[in-house]
């Protein structure tokens, strides 16, 4: 079944400019985006900043007015029927806005439980369910000041799920939290996903959404680009296959160039790293190319150099430069 339907919405805005706001443009966020996502699934939508991800989160969960096309969150019109929208949908977002920092996470669901109008008789029961879902039980009585960057994303999930929300939508939830904070965060969203809970996530984080995402959506210039699960992503990649050469220093001038040349190169790209350069080249299916690009690199100190499979941030980079 259905849990999301989006049918060609599109979103422009009106800029104005000079010194009386004379100069019109028409910039168009969303462009006739569509796509599904199934009940009980963990769909990504992916895309750099400014794609348009945001925008069409916040059409969906009814902040904003399509400018054209329409979508459906558990059969209710976004727009004709927002209210239901709204009193089936939770919204999660990244950053340390929404929530009290003086009060108590307990405090905290208490108050977000009345606003939601979760019934009293089941307020508690629905707390401490949460609390043990996000992994806060036993911390619930210290204020949320003292809380570090992971455990406010976890409450802010709790705080989301409190009306027990068929659909949750997560937009960059783990951006800026640390490496154990962040794996904490997606054990907590795999645990929702098992209870039945829809989720739409944004991620700038590929194996993020490598590791939790049933199908993936990328979005570029307010455009659908390419929808797929992550393992049809990669295998859409242009390239079998990734070489990569860490090279002290810097890479001579003119040795990207050449390598690019290679008849079997479909992609060449440079990673500054601390005291080096990484090279990463995205090659045919079975090409040898070592010696090709050692002689390219015109003996410049060599660190390593390895041949892996693409990854979905490889196939990630390879469709936004296409689009």
């Amino acid at each position: 079944m259905t849990a999301i339907e989006v049918d060609g919405i599109s979103r422009t805005f009106e800029l104005r400019s000079g010194a009386f706001g004379r100069r019109r443009q028409v910039v168009t966020a969303v462009d006739s985006v569509s796509f599904q996502v199934q009940r009980g699934e963990l769909f990504g939508l992916l895309g750099p900043n400014g794609a348009g991800k945001t925008t069409t989160i916040k059409m969906l969960i009814s902040l904003l007015l399509p400018t054209g096309g329409g979508a459906r969150v558990l059969g209710f019109d976004v727009v004709g029927q927002a209210k239901d929208v709204r009193r089936n949908i939770g919204y999660v977002f990244g950053g340390d806005r929404g929530l009290y920092s003086r009060l108590s996470a307990m405090d905290n669901l208490k108050y977000f439980a009345e606003l939601y109008a979760v019934p009293h008789r089941i307020r508690d029961r629905r707390i401490a369910e949460l609390l043990a879902v996000v992994g806060l039980e036993g911390r619930e009585q210290e204020r949320v000041e003292g809380y570090s960057r992971g455990m406010r994303q976890r409450l802010h999930i709790a705080r989301g799920m409190l009306h027990s929300p068929a659909v949750l939508f997560l937009d960059e939830p783990s951006i800026g939290i640390d490496p154990v904070g962040a794996r904490e965060l997606r054990n907590t969203v795999k645990r929702l996903v098992e209870t039945g809970t829809t989720v739409l996530l944004t991620t700038h984080y590929m194996f993020e959404a490598d590791e939790l995402c049933d199908r993936i959506a990328v979005i570029n210039h307010g455009r659908l680009v390419v929808e797929g699960t992550p393992g049809q992503l990669k295998s859409r990649a242009g390239s079998s296959g990734i070489l990569e050469v860490e090279v002290f220093g810097a890479v001579p001038v003119g040795a990207t160039e050449k390598i690019a040349a290679l008849p079997e190169v479909h992609r060449v790209g440079v990673e500054d790293r601390d005291g080096s350069q990484l090279l990463t080249i995205g090659t045919a299916k079975g090409a040898d190319l070592e010696a090709d690009v050692l002689a390219c690199l015109d003996g410049a100190p060599v660190a390593r150099i390895h041949t892996r499979p693409p990854t979905l941030e490889d196939a990630y980079v390879e469709i936004i430069e296409a689009s």
